[in-house]
């Protein structure tokens, strides 16, 4: 016969006072389970919301790593999505904010208690594209469809970003392309996209040269054996350090979303790449994703360093040597040239 000791007692009744306080006293856990309006987000917090922030935002066409931290990036991206759905652009993810993410990621936005499951069900049709990969019209959807959508927003007229092209798109088409001197048919091709992006980007045109390194102000990087790059002597300090910054990630793995939480990480995407290079030269203040590197710096070709990007990809050239997480072998230094039609063409200012 076995009998509960005073010890015994004492353990059990220590195991229920510190449940009781871990049920009634706020903590980490509660918040990290929240739901996306439950609470304002911020920079600085964490937790399964900002991770739903971090997807709805993605869906919306600003592409964020879903990493559940609030930092730099997701900052610039909720300004940039406040900005296109005419709301105060504060960076401040409150239930407004949250109420416009939901319905512009396609999801219900009345109950402010909906959750993103990881399997959430998406038309793929389209989905891959990058805007100017295809003509878009009436009844087209996909990825390409919100970031025109996001685009027409950007230039003064307002549409939904659901990635569907139905009645308001095509009004929104329709506008701009009266607005601009085009043909007003509603589609959207190759002259539609590259006035778009003439008008919100400042002049960014899309490139179609086939040649993605043009020629450097001076001497020519070369590449070494084991993918690091030489700088020329010529090149200024700044560009000098891009190279060098650049070498140290040259042989990193890829990793969807790398060097967007931090700059030494495990591996690097591609805009995570670049904005590290370009931050090791002291021509980068955070990490940007392709879609805001659209805007970065001024339009065209620079002299020394030229930058592609679009909403799906970004790559540059560095002294006549191409930089790029594509075709990567043995390292994101490459001599090979690309055609840089579809993309953006932006260079950091004075160089």
């Amino acid at each position: 016969m076995s009998f509960f000791t005073a010890s015994a007692f004492k353990r059990s009744s220590a195991i229920v006072i510190a449940l009781f306080a871990v049920a009634l006293a706020p903590s980490a856990a509660l918040a990290a389970s929240a739901h996306l309006g439950d609470r304002t987000l911020k920079q600085g917090m964490a937790g399964h919301d900002v991770r739903v922030l971090q997807d709805f935002l993605t869906r919306a066409g600003f592409k964020t790593p879903i990493a559940g931290q609030f930092g730099p990036q997701t900052l610039a991206n909720v300004k940039r999505f406040q900005k296109g759905a005419k709301l105060t652009a504060n960076g401040v993810v409150d239930a407004n904010v949250a109420t416009a993410l939901r319905t512009a990621g396609g999801a219900p936005a009345a109950s402010s208690k909906t959750t993103v499951s990881s399997k959430t069900t998406r038309s793929t049709k389209g989905g891959s594209q990058h805007l100017g990969d295809r003509a878009l019209k009436s009844g087209a959807s996909g990825h390409d469809v919100r970031v025109l959508q996001s685009y027409l927003t950007k230039a003064g007229f307002a549409t939904p970003i659901d990635g569907s092209f139905g009645s308001g798109t095509l009004r929104s088409v329709k506008s701009f392309q009266t607005a601009n001197g085009l043909s007003t048919d509603g589609v959207v091709n190759d002259e539609v996209v590259f006035a778009l992006r003439r008008v919100v980007d400042g002049g960014a045109a899309t490139d179609t040269t086939p040649v993605s390194a043009p020629a450097p102000a001076g001497g020519k990087a070369t590449l070494n054996p084991d993918g690091t790059a030489n700088a020329p002597a010529d090149a200024p300090p700044e560009i000098k350090a891009v190279i060098a910054a650049g070498n140290k990630i040259a042989s990193t793995p890829y990793v969807w979303g790398g060097g967007h939480g931090q700059w030494n990480d495990t591996g690097y995407d591609c805009s995570g790449s670049v904005s590290y290079a370009l931050h090791g030269g002291g021509l980068l203040d955070q990490s940007m994703d392709s879609g805001t590197l659209e805007s970065y710096g001024a339009a065209g070709k620079g002299t020394w360093i030229t930058i592609w990007a679009n909403a799906g990809h970004t790559y540059m050239s560095v002294a006549g040597l191409r930089f790029d997480t594509s075709g990567a072998n043995p390292s994101r230094w490459q001599t090979d040239t690309r055609s840089g039609s579809g993309y953006v063409v932006r260079h950091p200012k004075g160089f």
